[in-house]
């Protein structure tokens, strides 16, 4: 799996909101924009899978 380049454009007190929370966890701005992405569209997936199982089951 290869890479991409994703180019934002913020706001001077968002990107520092940003580096305060990455730096919370030892990590740059952008390892933390990338794991947060991850993070949420497994939460997503994760949302749709549960949905489908209980309709499978018939749960309600």
């Amino acid at each position: 799996m290869g890479t991409s380049v994703l180019s934002l454009r913020m706001d001077g007190e968002l990107l520092e909101r940003l580096r305060l929370h990455a730096a919370k966890r030892g990590m740059s701005v952008q390892d933390y924009v990338v794991r947060t992405l991850i993070r949420d569209d497994f939460d997503e997936r994760f949302q749709a899978a549960v949905e489908e199982t209980e309709k499978f089951y018939g749960v309600n």
